[in-house]
């Protein structure tokens, strides 16, 4: 019996270091767990401009991360760099694209926005458009990317608290030598994504409407017509946070409050000048402006020729005391005179500047740099009205990763509607010359604050990067919604985006970060799991048959010459 006893005695200690490990093992895949994040990444914009790629042109991550793209001789092409974009060398940057060194990936981290959810509580410091080095770093690398081929997956994201202390933790180990690996472990980025691909049939909406003005009984010719008109669209490193806040965000908001203003006058036959007030909102404004020409396009000679001037809001979100006036036709020319003379009288009166810029259209040379120049192809008078003194370049400033929500001021957005509105009114009623306030503070006719705020913070929620926009998309359905409330006639147009560029979809994906152990690690819990399968084993062999069943088992086998004997 003694057997038995000390059997007793072997099923406690089994059951004791079965226990032990079972908790071990328990505990290690709670870790394991704890040790994976997921989080929203956006991707590089890919795109082809006459044949030419730009851009990423892969999306899928299944490297491990490192922090630095300085280490020398080191082999990247299965490493995905993480790095905060204020930190940045883009000197740096520019010679690994321009070398063409392969990597395996590049995480870029954004600092936070003002107003969403993980900026709550910080300062306005914090944010991404009041750090005036941080706004020129991202300025620089738009400028860099979308003019760039990059073989590679590159992807930007939000900084957070974990994201932080997973690059904290990555910049441990390769300032200690011990770059992730796997004999090291580390953290792996993975990403599955199929191969994108090209956007079928983009299209740009324009979408116009009109208040129209009142014809006397004498009037045997159409009315002369008065075009507002601003673009929508942006066009940005990343397609899926390209907000465009200021461009041309700012343009958009003003137009709306103009036409609310406006139809509150016309609404009333006593009050409706005797002038057409076309609105436009226009689509390709940084594609050459291609859907204002093909909506100029669309117009009978008519209407064209009716047109006594346009004006053209661009990007007058955060000017301080100066716009500018950007022409094609000399400032001599009477109707621009007469349009800059009566901005220029509401400047006054208002305290600000307003100055004129004119720049001469090369008609051999496809690239439009302001809106109105495409109405001045066509021989009508228009102007651009901007805070910008110059144009900016190709498919750049159109609403990039810095020109988010904050970088807007909304007072400098009420200043730019009262100015058109005000000039624009004395133009229409004959009161030109005279110091007469229309759209006074505290009457019936001021400028709506709320109003301006709230389509300002819906701009700045909402990518507009034309290919990705459909006639249905909400935010298309709320603009001609909103247009239909202040004017008629309200109706889109759709057309084909220019042939020269295709687009590429896959812009937003969900990233999963793992903690990767390492082969040691994972041979230690190889061992463990053996040692509790074997000891578990013996366990219940010992148990179930008796320990002399167990140890035969495990006895070498007579050989056959003994048998045989």
């Amino acid at each position: 019996m003694a057997w038995r006893t000390r059997g007793r005695g072997g099923d406690v200690v089994l059951e004791s270091v079965c226990s032990v490990l079972t908790l071990v093992l328990v505990v290690a895949f709670v870790e394991l767990g704890d040790a994976a994040t997921a989080v929203d990444v956006y991707r590089l914009i890919q795109y082809d401009f006459a044949g030419a790629p730009f851009g990423s042109r892969a999306a899928d991550l299944n490297h491990l991360a490192g922090s630095s793209l300085s280490v020398s001789e080191a082999d990247l092409s299965r490493t995905v760099i993480i790095h905060q974009v204020r930190d940045l060398n883009l000197t740096l940057l520019n010679g690994i694209i321009t070398s063409k060194q392969p990597l395996g990936g590049l995480l870029l981290l954004l600092p936070q926005r003002i107003g969403s959810s993980e900026s709550e509580g910080k300062t306005r410091n914090d944010s991404i458009n009041n750090d005036e080095l941080t706004r020129n770093i991202l300025t620089e690398l738009e400028k860099l990317f979308i003019h760039a081929h990059i073989p590679y997956p590159v992807y930007f994201t939000f900084e957070n608290d974990k994201l932080l202390a997973i690059l904290a933790d990555v910049k441990r180990s390769d300032v200690n030598g011990q770059p992730a690996s796997a004999t090291s472990g580390g953290y792996k980025l993975v990403l599955p994504s199929r191969e994108p691909k090209k956007v079928s049939s983009p299209t740009i909406i324009n979408i116009q409407g009109w208040l129209p003005g009142l014809k006397g009984d004498s009037d045997a010719n159409q009315l002369p017509t008065i075009a507002i008109v601003a673009s929508y669209d942006t066009f940005g490193a990343a397609p899926a946070l390209s907000v465009g806040s200021d461009s041309n965000g700012s343009g958009v908001a003003a137009l709306l409050e103009i036409a609310r203003l406006f139809s509150r006058l016309y609404s009333n036959s006593k009050t409706r000048g005797r002038y057409n007030l076309l609105f436009g909102l226009t689509s390709g404004g940084p594609y050459n402006y291609n859907g204002t020409l093909k909506w100029l396009k669309s117009f009978d000679q008519r209407l064209r020729e009716s047109i006594d001037y346009a004006i053209c809001l661009n990007s007058i979100g955060s000017w301080k005391n100066e716009l500018w006036v950007h022409v094609s036709k000399p400032p001599e020319n009477v109707y621009i005179k007469q349009v800059f003379e009566g901005l220029s009288d509401v400047a006054r009166e208002m305290g600000v500047k307003i100055g004129i810029k004119h720049k001469k259209i090369n008609i051999s040379n496809p690239r439009v740099a302001w809106e109105h120049e495409q109405f001045s192809r066509v021989r009508v008078t228009a102007i651009t009205l901007s805070e910008l003194s110059a144009a900016p370049e190709f498919l750049e400033s159109s609403g990039g990763l810095y020109d988010s929500r904050n970088l807007v001021d909304e007072t400098a957005v009420y200043k730019s509607v009262k100015l058109v509105a005000e000039s624009l009114a004395r133009h229409v009623y004959g009161l030109q010359g005279r110091n007469i306030e229309i759209f006074s503070e505290n009457s019936s006719l001021s400028i709506n604050p709320f109003y301006v705020k709230s389509w300002l913070d819906l701009m700045s929620r909402t990518p507009r990067v034309a290919p990705f926009l459909q006639k249905t998309d909400p935010f298309i359905s709320a603009l001609e919604k909103e247009l239909s409330d202040h004017t008629v006639d309200v109706h889109l147009q759709l057309e084909s985006i220019d042939g020269t560029f295709s687009f590429y979809d896959s812009t937003r994906a969900t990233l999963h970060i793992y903690q990767v152990a390492s082969v040691t690690f994972d041979l230690l819990y190889l061992l463990a799991v053996g040692s509790y399968l074997f000891l578990l084993f013996c366990f219940l062999v010992a148990t179930t048959r008796g320990v002399d069943d167990l140890i035969n088992i495990f006895r070498r086998p007579p050989s056959r010459k003994a048998k045989t004997a």
